[in-house]
């Protein structure tokens, strides 16, 4: 499903200095896995989201999805993997204030080509339902309290039905109990075949995961739990 083959992303800050987020990393993720991976800040989690996502490119080795790799894509068939194969979980909700949250959940469909107004409002209304908030699809975000947001940008994260769905710190500021229902949901998704990655300063998350990593200077060290 997804796989990083000896990645080192490297970023230049200045002539003499640089720093290596991820260093010579390799993972295979397979699909329907429920990855999970810590580590304190500043270790490279967010940067191989990144990688993952296509949204930075390696500075050596290889990231692939689905055999594709991205360093071989072009900028439109990077973003057409993106739109169609990978959701995103944000480790802030960013949902428009000026949308409804059933504007916002739908969102995503702009970039898919064939779609109907139809089509999009019952995926919506769908999987609102599925995650509680059917009652709250015309109210604007500012309305909801902080678990309802989450599950809006799961809803959102979902709507292009993708295979692949990576969680950047999907239970922050949250308290346990809420924090325990959005892991619900998503191990609830993941039973419908959807990969997850998920990084995450929280390490009670670890035992939600099918495989569990910590990231330590640049690479990954399984975790045994």
């Amino acid at each position: 499903m997804l796989s990083f083959h000896n990645v080192t992303k490297t970023y230049k800050l200045d002539e003499r200095t640089s720093i290596t987020p991820v260093n010579n990393l390799t993972l295979e993720v397979n699909r329907g896995e429920f990855i999970v991976i810590t580590g304190r800040s500043g270790t490279g989690k967010t940067t191989l989201l990144n990688l993952a996502s296509g949204l930075v490119k390696p500075t050596s080795g290889s990231v692939s999805i689905n055999d594709n790799d991205m360093a071989n894509l072009p900028d439109k068939g990077i973003s057409s993997l993106r739109s169609g194969t990978i959701g995103f979980i944000f480790q802030f909700p960013s949902l428009l204030p000026s949308l409804t949250v059933m504007e916002n959940v739908s969102l995503p469909s702009i970039f898919l080509d064939n779609k109907s107004k139809l089509d999009v409002n019952e995926r919506a209304l769908t999987l609102l339902d599925k995650l509680k908030l059917l009652g709250k699809h015309m109210v604007y975000p500012r309305q909801l309290s902080a678990g309802e947001q989450k599950r809006a940008v799961i809803a959102r994260a979902l709507m292009n039905e993708p295979q692949l769905v990576l969680a950047d710190e999907p239970t922050s500021d949250l308290d346990n109990d809420t924090e325990n229902e959005v892991m619900d949901i998503l191990l609830d998704i993941n039973t419908e075949g959807v990969t997850f990655v998920i990084v995450t300063h929280s390490l009670p998350l670890v035992h939600f995961a099918t495989r569990a990593f910590e990231m330590q200077n640049g690479t990954l060290q399984a975790l045994r739990y």
